[in-house]
């Protein structure tokens, strides 16, 4: 597969590697392997080569413990299709070369992927050796930051808050980057500007702020709905954080790790919200329209509103989505004193933390290593088969963060039990993306623009329907380093409502390909001219870079493209993070607690703990004070 320095990496796996005693090491090696794109590796410290026993037809697997100097040479040619007509932007690509031959890697102390990234540095943590194989030539996966013409891009999420919370109730991603001593500077900030067809105005978090909005473009009686839904599940909130997803793992262990060390704080949270609120918080695990129904809310801003803030989250409605998930972001928006935040050096300074994480207890990740297959001898995941032939085994166990259907796709049939396949292939999928890159002056834009921007064309439509709600960050507002001087940077995304099947079959160095590139953009275009305003002119972009369901197939190797599994709260449930196949885990918005940063966060970290014993989980718990 071809990498690229774009928005889209592939897929991570993750495998626990038999290393030779050639290289001081642990007992055994945490190998991180990537169905698409990334392979993260803990090694020793020694400067000597690891060498990774290959079956008898590969040669062994050389992977150098420091940087290789005079490292492959790049192309900077973007491949027909992947770029807006007339573009003329670079990329940096890795030579055809570079990707063929893989006998000697490059290791870079670095980490990829969402649940991938926090597994792989949870279980350093742990004093465990890790290798993150990544099949991409940049570390983060889908938040993952690249470069064009000194332009800092967002490949992904843009939109954080609880970065510096501490404690039980933190954000997931936040508990990882504490037990690894990391942080991320950021700015703050608390609003963000909405366009609906009720008007613009600028929407801002907390328990007040909002109430005048309503109050001033929408009616009266919006308020006070709004105000009897935060009555109700503002105090939901302290059992929905009452038990933190770091305390969870895959075994009996978790009535330790969990269920015994939390329950006074989960009877003291239900004793504190009375009997009513006690009584609501039995919903958690049910869909939240079930609580907007319950309090009889009508209006339909209110509930169109509530529909947008869980689709964003999760990629289904209020119908779909499980209370505690949503009841949480409440939680984080509107109590006293919330605030959004933003990485100062953008959301590959995530990554950054997660790489210096990795890199203080010996982590290491290689670059340019993609897996075709997920190896099973005698029933059970004894390593993965990469693209250039070499075999890398697994001593402990193989962690997958690709998709359910990806990781499907990379097993031996005949091992697959039919239960396990069809329940896979029975599982509805989201829509995918649309994405569109602008570098541009900044001279005759407002000086107070603000970073993020939401565009709602009809309500009427619904959220979720296809060319109707667009997304736009503009970073640099913030982050003054992601765009030459006197410029700005600026992201716009349709939020997994692109129907694959507008795209499937097509060529993507055809002429249709590109008119239906050029024609599904313009609502992205509109949207952004309508921010902007007239000072804004397509044609001067610096920078123009456009995304389709087919990118994200390619690069991301997700089926079809999809933001992830379309599971409903009520109908289904999000599966664990086991598989019928002994030693083979799961990480990732395939898997609970679902879709979206702390979501996988939290899934990768329970993963992590299921490997280890329940005294080292019970130890890190009390180390970062949750």
């Amino acid at each position: 597969m071809r990498r690229h320095g774009g928005w889209d990496p592939p897929l991570r796996l993750k495998c626990i590697c038999q290393v030779t005693d050639r290289v001081r090491c642990s007992r055994f090696a945490p190998l991180c392997l990537s169905a698409a794109s990334s392979f993260s590796l803990t090694a020793s410290s020694s400067t000597r080569p690891l060498i990774v026993h290959g079956v008898s037809w590969a040669r062994p697997l050389r992977i150098p413990l420091v940087p290789c100097e005079g490292a492959a040479p790049f192309s900077t040619r973007i491949p027909a299709g992947e770029e807006e007509a007339g573009l003329g932007a670079r990329l940096r690509w890795p030579a055809a070369a570079h990707r063929q031959r893989l006998a000697r890697l490059r290791i870079e102390e670095s980490l990829s992927g969402e649940a991938g990234s926090r597994c792989s540095c949870y279980r350093k943590r742990y004093q465990q050796d890790v290798l993150v194989l990544e099949s991409h030539d940049l570390p983060g996966g889908a938040a993952h930051s690249f470069e064009v013409k000194g332009y800092k891009f967002d490949s992904g999420p843009s939109l954080f808050s609880g970065f510096h919370s501490r404690g039980p109730q933190a954000n997931p991603l936040s508990q990882v980057l504490d037990a690894l001593g990391e942080s991320v500077p950021c700015a703050t900030y608390d609003s963000w500007m909405v366009y609906v067809p009720e008007g613009e105005f600028l929407s801002r978090i907390g328990p007040t702020e909002f109430l005048k909005d309503l109050e001033t473009f929408v009616s009266l009686d919006a308020v006070h709905e709004w105000k009897k839904l935060l009555e109700a599940v503002l105090p939901m909130s302290a059992a929905a954080m009452a038990l933190p997803p770091l305390s969870i793992r895959g075994d009996w262990g978790v009535v330790s790790t969990a269920a015994a060390r939390y329950a006074p704080s989960l009877l003291k949270s239900f004793i504190q919200m009375g009997p009513q609120g006690a009584l609501g918080a039995t919903k958690l695990l049910r869909p939240f329209s079930e609580i907007i129904d319950s309090l009889e809310l009508k209006h339909p801003f209110v509930r169109n509103w509530v529909d947008l803030l869980c689709f964003l989250l999760a990629g289904v409605k209020s119908d779909g989505i499980i209370s505690a998930e949503i009841v949480y972001m409440f939680a984080e928006w509107y109590k006293p004193g919330c605030m959004l935040e933003y990485p100062l050096k953008g959301s590959g300074a995530v990554v950054d933390a997660l790489v210096q994480g990795l890199k203080k207890y010996g982590g290491r990740l290689a670059l340019g290593c993609h897996v075709d297959k997920i190896v099973v001898e005698n029933g059970r995941a004894t390593g993965v088969k990469l693209s250039s032939g070499h075999f890398v085994r697994a001593k402990k166990a193989v962690v997958s963060n690709a998709s359910m259907w990806d990781t499907l796709n990379l097993l031996p049939p005949d091992v697959v039990p039919n239960t396990y396949k069809e329940q896979v292939e029975a599982t509805p999928q989201c829509e995918s993306f649309m994405h569109l890159h602008l570098g541009f002056d900044a001279q005759n834009i407002s000086e107070d623009l603000g970073i993020h921007h939401i565009v709602v064309n009809d309500w009427s439509r619904g959220v979720d329907a296809d060319q109707n709600v667009v997304l736009i960050s503009v970073p640099s507002v913030h982050g003054k380093g992601l765009a030459p001087p006197g410029k700005h940077v600026l992201h716009a995304y349709t939020p997994g409502t692109e129907p694959y099947s507008l795209w499937e079959g097509l060529d993507r160095r055809s002429m249709e390909y590109r008119k239906l590139k050029e024609e599904r953009s313009e609502v992205m275009w509109r949207a952004v001219e309508r921010v902007l305003g007239p000072g804004f002119s397509r044609e001067k972009c610096d920078v123009k870079l456009g995304g389709t369901p087919l990118t994200h197939q390619r690069f991301l190797r997700r089926n079809r493209g999809t933001y992830g599994p379309a599971i409903k709260a009520g109908e289904a449930t999000f599966p664990g993070h086991s598989t019928p196949i002994p030693q083979l885990f799961c990480c990732g918005d395939s898997t609970f607690p679902g879709i979206g940063v702390p979501a996988v966060a939290a899934s990768g970290a329970i993963v992590a703990n299921t490997l280890v014993s329940v005294s080292q989980h019970s130890e890190l718990l009390d180390a970062i004070g949750i």
